[in-house]
C-alpha cells in the first residue's frame, strides 16, 4: 500500500468515525479500532501487534477529539465534579492495568476479547439493557472501584468509557445531562494515560512500522483528528432528522457484524 492510499484510508476513517459518533452518540473507538485493524493489515503490519497498535492509536485520538466535548460540558456546568474526582484515581490505575493486560495478550486473544465486548454492546443496544435511574450516591471507595473497572476496560479496548460511565452515574442519581457531561470528562484521563502507557510498553518493538512511536501510529492519529471533528457536527445534524429506533438498530447491527468478524478472524 502506498503512503497516499494509507493516508486516504485514515482520513476516511476519521470522517466515518466522527459522523457515527455524532449520529449515535458514542465514542469513535468502537469504529476506529476495527477500521485501523483493517488498514494496518493492508499495510502488512505484523499481525502480532496490529490490535495493540490500533487500540493505542484509538486512545490517542480520543484524547484530542474528546477534549472539545468535555470543554463544552465544563462550560455548561454539566460535569459532576465531586463524582469525577472520586472516579479519577481508579480511572488512572485501571487504565494502566488495562494496557499492561493488553500488552501481555496475543493479538489473536485481544481481537477475540474485543469481538465479544462489541457483541455485548450490540446486545445492550438492541434489548435496551440499561440500569434504571436511581438516587443513591455511592461512597468514595465504590466510585474508586468503579473507576478501576471503567478505566481498565476502556484502555483494554481503546474506547472512552462512556458506554459504562453514563449508566453508572444515571443509576447513582445524576441527570442525563450530568451523566453525559461527566462521561465526556472521564474519557480524557483514560485516553491520556492509556495512550502514554501504550507508547511506553511498545517502545522499541522490532515489529513496529515506520512513523509509529510505541503503539501509536502518528499518520493515522493526525488524519483521524483532522476529519473526525467536523464530521461529528454532520452526524449530529443527521441524528435530528433520522428515526432514532432505526439508528439504534442499524448501529447495533453494524457492531454485531464487527464483533462476529473479530471472533472469526
Amino acid at each position: 500500500m502506498t503512503a497516499v492510499t494509507a493516508l486516504s484510508i485514515y482520513l476516511t476513517l476519521g470522517a466515518v468515525a466522527g459522523t457515527m459518533a455524532g449520529v449515535f452518540g458514542v465514542g469513535g473507538g468502537l469504529i476506529i479500532v476495527p477500521v485501523l485493524v483493517f488498514a494496518f493489515g493492508l499495510q502488512n503490519v505484523a499481525s502480532e501487534i496490529i490490535m495493540h497498535l490500533a487500540i493505542g492509536t484509538s486512545l490517542a485520538t480520543i484524547l484530542v477529539t474528546g477534549s472539545s466535548s468535555a470543554l463544552g460540558h465544563f462550560r455548561r456546568g454539566s460535569i459532576h465534579r465531586p463524582w469525577f474526582k472520586a472516579l479519577l484515581p481508579g480511572l488512572v490505575l485501571g487504565a494502566v492495568a488495562g494496557v499492561f493486560v493488553a500488552d501481555n495478550l496475543s493479538g489473536t486473544s485481544l481481537g477475540t476479547m474485543f469481538g465479544i465486548f462489541v457483541l455485548l454492546i450490540a446486545a445492550k443496544m438492541v434489548f435496551g439493557l440499561t440500569p434504571k435511574p436511581g438516587s443513591v450516591a455511592p461512597g468514595k471507595w465504590v466510585m474508586a472501584l468503579a473507576g478501576v473497572m471503567i478505566g481498565g476496560i476502556s484502555a483494554l479496548f481503546g474506547i472512552g468509557g462512556g458506554a459504562m460511565t453514563v449508566p453508572l452515574l444515571s443509576r447513582c442519581g445524576a441527570s442525563m445531562t450530568q451523566a453525559v457531561g461527566t462521561a465526556a470528562a472521564v474519557g480524557l484521563p483514560i485516553a491520556l494515560v492509556g495512550a502514554l502507557v501504550f507508547i511506553v510498553v511498545g517502545w522499541g518493538n522490532p515489529l513496529l512500522p515506520a512513523w509509529a512511536t510505541g503503539f501509536v501510529m502518528w499518520p493515522a492519529f493526525f488524519s483521524i483528528v483532522v476529519t473526525s471533528v467536523p464530521f461529528a457536527r454532520l452526524g449530529v445534524k443527521l441524528a435530528h432528522v433520522l428515526p432514532a429506533q432505526a439508528l439504534r438498530l442499524s448501529f447495533a447491527l453494524l457492531l454485531a457484524v464487527i464483533g462476529v468478524r473479530f471472533l472469526l478472524s
